[in-house]
């Protein structure tokens, strides 16, 4: 009987170790860093991607207003209106075209003119348009800039949410570690102990014991690596990578930034803002300019039947200047001085909440900077008392309960020391995004 159980309890220990060596094999195949990943998160951001169309669009916009205020504009009019008449000076007929009837039944000729024929060309050239393209080309250069801002921003944000993942895929990898460094120090003093229940220092049930514990750490152990899959497919999700190999990540430690000593970058949106409100009423003015166009046309333009010799030349000055539109100007440079104001607020507003947020940040660092150095002492501790039990469990001194039960203590301190140094971590990342 103790034979069959020896022999189960070897198979089962050996299985064990051939999964999570395996296990290991696969994962250090490929290795990939923080810096991978932020670059394919910008690679692939449909945000940035948008972001850089719409500046082209803008040059493009800039473009066609250039043409609208310098290039001519030619067009070709052309036409013809008949007002048939039934003539009744001599006899009775129907006239397609007047011919000089005075008694007739048909529309008035004074008004008709008995037809109009046209076949022109057009010509429209502004003049003296240079001060608006300018007014036009300062509100697309501020356009630009507000989606560099956006895309410097997208980047910043991309890097928090990134770096926020990554620290949750290297806690699932380092809880994994952990748990696999407690089942190597569990075989091993399993293989001691199978030698120490051959000679009868310690009974049956002591291994039976230990194993069931080897057990329940292979179990946490595949509940982590699981976990760590999971998180790895969020991580690629996020940075639009298909890959779905689990491949390791190389340990990260996020420095934090020093204090900014200019102003926050995040201002710089509140003032791009604020450059376009000024620039939208800039391109409302303009409305209110004179604009003097040279116009002509040439061709065809007759009543009556046509002939040659009715084609000709016009040319001349348009003058359209909008001197009065029931005070819709002052209304508008009311509603530019509210959206300022509300921009003032809102920036106000924000870098209030921008400041508490670090300050709160920097507080907590101090609390879990502090527990991390306890825990860590704890940990010397328990070091310390592990050898004692080894040396004496290899002795036959040692309760095998107790042994477990240690073992659980030094999980759990594990599992409490690297959660705190990940919250570390966390609470670096969210300082850097704020101290921006």
């Amino acid at each position: 009987y103790y034979y069959q159980i020896k022999t189960r309890n070897v198979k089962k220990f050996l299985f064990s170790v051939l999964l999570l060596y395996g296990g290991l094999l696969m994962l250090h195949a490929q290795q990939r860093d923080l810096d991978f990943y932020l670059e394919q998160a910008m690679e692939n951001s449909p945000l940035i991607h948008q972001a850089k169309n719409d500046s082209r669009i803008i040059l493009l916009d800039l473009e066609q207003m250039k043409r609208i205020l310098f290039k001519p504009e030619i067009n070709v009019i052309s036409g013809f209106t008949l007002s048939p008449i039934i003539s009744r000076d001599q006899t009775t007929k129907f006239n397609l075209v007047s011919e000089g009837a005075v008694n007739y039944i048909g529309h008035d000729l004074a008004l008709t003119d008995g037809g109009q024929y046209q076949a022109m060309l057009s010509f429209r050239q502004p003049l003296l348009t240079g001060s608006k393209y300018k007014v036009f080309a300062n509100k697309a250069d501020i356009s630009g800039k507000i989606i560099d801002n956006n895309i410097a921003l997208t980047i910043h944000e991309l890097r928090q949410v990134v770096s926020y993942q990554y620290l949750l895929c290297l806690n699932s990898l380092k809880e994994s570690e952990n748990t696999l460094s407690l089942i190597r120090k569990l075989e091993e003093q399993y293989r001691v102990m199978v030698k120490l229940v051959e000679n009868a220092v310690y009974k049956q049930t002591d291994l039976m014991l230990m194993q069931i514990e080897l057990d329940n750490y292979t179990l946490e152990y595949k509940t982590y690596r699981a976990g760590y899959a999971a998180n790895l497919y969020d991580l690629n999700l996020i940075c639009g990578i298909s890959d779905t190999a689990i491949v390791e990540l190389r340990d990260t430690d996020i420095a934090m930034r020093p204090e900014i000593a200019g102003k926050s970058a995040f201002l710089t949106g509140f003032i791009l803002d604020s450059l376009t409100i000024l620039a939208e009423q800039a391109v409302n003015e303009l409305k209110y300019k004179p604009q003097l166009d040279f116009v002509t046309d040439a061709g065809l333009n007759a009543t009556y039947l046509p002939y040659p010799k009715r084609l000709g030349l016009g040319f001349g000055l348009a003058l359209t200047w909008n001197i009065f539109d029931g005070h819709q100007r002052d209304i508008q440079r009311q509603k530019s001085a509210i959206g300022l104001e509300t921009l003032e607020y809102r920036k106000n507003n924000f870098m209030l909440q921008n400041q508490i947020n670090k300050n709160k940040i920097l507080n907590q660092l101090h609390s879990v900077t502090e527990r991390i150095s306890l825990k860590e002492n704890q940990a010397e501790q328990y070091k310390r008392l592990y050898e004692a039990y080894v040396k004496e469990l290899s002795l036959g001194e040692a309760s095998v309960m107790d042994f477990k039960n240690l073992m659980k203590d030094i999980s759990a301190l594990n599992h409490e020391l690297l959660q705190l140094k990940t919250e570390k971590q966390f609470l670096i990342n969210s300082y850097n995004y704020f101290n921006y």
